[in-house]
Formats: structure tokens, C-alpha cells, sequence
């Protein structure tokens, strides 16, 4: 009997154990793999801030070509 519990010890130390730790963060990587509600929030905010301040550039790009034509092929 003793000759067994040793065994069965020494297979659930190489075998079970690693593979349960293996499985346990594969679960918790899948479960965090999307995007958060504030994650999803402040991408969103991102992506407005990104739109307006591209549309402040064409406005001066607009307004200088108007005031400047030539500005663009100064270096």
C-alpha cells in the first residue's frame, strides 16, 4: 500500500498538477482576451478625439492653402 501512495503521488505531481495549472490559466486567458466595458469606453472616447482634431487639421490645411498657397513646399 505504501508502494502505491507513492506511486499515485509521484503521477499526480508530473501529470495532474501541471496539466491543471496549464488548463486554469488557458480559462482565465480566454476570459480576459476581449475588452472591458471602460476599455471599450475610452476607445470610443480615443477614436472621437482622433476625428475632431483630424478635422481641425484639414480646417487649417484649408485655411492656409486660402491665406498661403505655397506653404506646403516650404522646408
Amino acid at each position: 500500500m505504501d508502494v502505491f501512495t507513492f506511486v499515485l503521488s509521484i503521477l499526480v505531481v508530473t501529470i495532474v498538477l501541471p496539466l491543471w495549472i496549464i488548463f486554469h490559466f488557458i480559462s482565465r486567458w480566454r476570459a480576459q482576451r476581449g475588452l472591458s466595458a471602460q476599455d471599450e469606453r475610452l476607445l470610443a472616447e480615443l477614436w472621437d478625439t482622433s476625428n475632431r482634431l483630424e478635422g481641425r487639421i484639414h480646417a487649417l490645411e484649408r485655411i492656409l492653402d486660402a491665406e498661403a498657397p505655397g506653404w506646403r513646399n516650404k522646408t
